[in-house]
Formats: structure tokens, C-alpha cells, sequence
């Protein structure tokens, strides 16, 4: 019987079922057409439907669309409905990155057995995703979810309530908002910005955190710092004009040719290659006990 249940067979719905069946929990991808998939990550299994028996989690993948998944987790509710005493179904979980976990739980029968649980690109890379509860979500339910979760070998952090972008995305985006204010107030280069987060931002982070390095470098200086720069920084409410002309031109990366960098003369597949290849090793790094 599959313990989990994957809906949704574009990149990262394999990668998460990828990581479900490497951590030795029998795993399916559920895909509209499995026969047209290719070959598949070990002990992944491929279906058109869901199994028959509940698995314990299933987990949607599909495109980011309100209305879809709704009528998704309704479906998987019906197909495992039963009036029996103490059943409680499967957990439901949605990899969603911004849509409403609270609006797509609402029509659910058993919300107390629903949340998100949001991965990030490589999905089988990374060892850390979101735990997002929904208003009804039990506390059973996220200790059943995070102890599959330590299964795959994926650690967890919780974040009590849908906040749009949760934890993760929110502070990517206040970071990458300053960044792009900075580059249209013509203050810093995309090469510069980047160069500042590899050999900067990235390693202090990496070794202690966001909020461990300032301790260990002392507070005073940096709460002093806040009264200048803070007062100074972008807060405005509304996304940066530059970067949303830029879906308006169609410069949308390295599928278009253009983003922030002209890719037309720089081998992108290569590029991509390079960079996970230097994650997988810095992972290793990190994960290696001193």
C-alpha cells in the first residue's frame, strides 16, 4: 500500500515523490497520462488515478490555479470517504507557493486534516520545506505529516497561520525587493547584487543563520545601524515597475533569451548544470558533521 501520494508529474511533483520513495516509503505519481512520464525516480511508482487504499499523505503538485485545486483535494475527499468509526483519511497537503491555503481548505469537509507543505526548487535537493497550518489544522495531523517529512530526510519548520509567501518567500522577497530599488535607482549592478549574495549574504548565512551570525558578531552595532539604514530602505507597498516591465517585454529568463542577464550568448543548460552541481556539494559540506 502507498503510503504517499504525489498529484502532479511536472518537475517538482517528481522531485517531492523522489523524496518520499528515497527515504523508503512506497510512493505514486499520480499523472494524467504515466505512460508518456519516462523513466522514474527509484521506487516511484506511476498511476493515472489515485490507489484504491488511502495513502496516509497525499500531496498536490498541479499548476497554480485556486479553482483546481479545490475541486483536487474535493475529489480525493470523496474517493476516500467512509462512515467509519474513527476513520479520519488521508492528510491532504498542497505545495502551493501563493495561493490562499485558508480559501482552498474552506469548502474541505476534514480541514482538520489539511495544510501546506511547501517545497523549493530542487525539491530533491534541499533538505528543509514549510509546514504551513491552516485555522483547523490539529496538531496530529502536522506531527504526522513532519514525521514522514524526517522520513524523506527533509527537516520542517512550522508556521502557525497562511501568511502570503510563509516564511521562506517572504524573506526572499523583502531582500529581493531592496535589490531591485537599488538597481533602479541605478545603486547596484544584477552582477554586483549577486556578487554581494555568493560571497557575503550567502556564506555568513550558510554557517550561522540570519539572525545566530548577528549575536555572535554583537548587537550594538547592528541596532544602532537599524536607526540609519532601516528609515532609508524601500517600503513602499506596490511590486518594482522595472521588474514587471520585464514580464511585459517577455524578458522572463533563461527560456526567453533575456531576465536580468542576456543569456543569448551564455550556454544556459550549462549554467544550470554548474549551479546544482555546486549546491549538491555545498549541501554535503554543510550536512557533514565536524
Amino acid at each position: 500500500m502507498a503510503r504517499v501520494a504525489v498529484i502532479g508529474a511536472g518537475v517538482m511533483g517528481r522531485a517531492i515523490a523522489a523524496t518520499f520513495a528515497g527515504g523508503g516509503l512506497p510512493t505514486v505519481l499520480v499523472s494524467r497520462d504515466p505512460d508518456r512520464l519516462g523513466p522514474l525516480p527509484a521506487g516511484v511508482a506511476a498511476r493515472a488515478t489515485l490507489p484504491d487504499a488511502p495513502p496516509e499523505l497525499v500531496i498536490e503538485a498541479i499548476p497554480e490555479d485556486l479553482h483546481l485545486k479545490r475541486n483536487l483535494f474535493l475529489d480525493v475527499e470523496r474517493r476516500y470517504a467512509t462512515d467509519g468509526p474513527g476513520d479520519r483519511g488521508p492528510i491532504l497537503a498542497s505545495n502551493t507557493s501563493g495561493l490562499p491555503l485558508q480559501e482552498i481548505a474552506a469548502p474541505l469537509a476534514r480541514p482538520d486534516r489539511f495544510l501546506g507543505i511547501h517545497y523549493f526548487f530542487p525539491a530533491d535537493e534541499l533538505p528543509l520545506v514549510e509546514v504551513i497550518r491552516v485555522a483547523q489544522t490539529t496538531d496530529a495531523t502536522v506531527a504526522t505529516a513532519r514525521g514522514l517529512l524526517a522520513q524523506s530526510g527533509r527537516d520542517s519548520v512550522v508556521v502557525p497561520q497562511p501568511v502570503p509567501g510563509g516564511l521562506v518567500n517572504r524573506l526572499q522577497h523583502a531582500i529581493l525587493h531592496e535589490a531591485y530599488h537599488l538597481m533602479s535607482r541605478g545603486l547596484a549592478t544584477p552582477e554586483d547584487i549577486d556578487k554581494a549574495a555568493r560571497w557575503l549574504l550567502g556564506p555568513r548565512m550558510c554557517v550561522s543563520g540570519l539572525l545566530e551570525q548577528k549575536d555572535l558578531g554583537g548587537l550594538t552595532g547592528h541596532i544602532l545601524a537599524q536607526r540609519t539604514i532601516v528609515p532609508d530602505l524601500c517600503h513602499d507597498a506596490a511590486p518594482n515597475a522595472d521588474v514587471q516591465a520585464m514580464l511585459e517585454r517577455g524578458e522572463t529568463g533563461i527560456a526567453t533569451g533575456r531576465g536580468f542577464y542576456d543569456w543569448t550568448t551564455r550556454d544556459g543548460a550549462a549554467a544550470g548544470r554548474q549551479a546544482a552541481e555546486r549546491l549538491r556539494a555545498l549541501l554535503d559540506f554543510l550536512e557533514a558533521k565536524p
